[in-house]
């Protein structure tokens, strides 16, 4: 079960999580944020993996939800 997540615990997650939370925030997939980061899928996995952790998340719907709460909207056509 989802726990309710605490917004403050945003600033506890590292520049590279938050880039990717921001994009996955955003509805890109893994290969999407992989591809605009160069980074490989199983990174993009790993740093999702831990910001579900630290937001105490279970759903990307969730994790959009924070990302709108706390930066403005991105440019995802790039």
């Amino acid at each position: 079960m989802e726990r309710q997540p605490d917004d403050s615990r945003w600033t506890c997650l590292t520049e590279r999580e938050r880039t990717v939370a921001r994009l996955a925030g955003h509805a890109l997939t893994n290969q999407q944020i992989a591809n605009r980061l160069r980074i490989s899928p199983h990174t993009v996995n790993f740093h999702m993996r831990q910001v579900f952790k630290k937001l105490a998340i279970d759903s990307r719907v969730s994790l959009a939800r924070i990302v709108q709460a706390h930066q403005p909207a991105i440019d995802i056509t790039q």
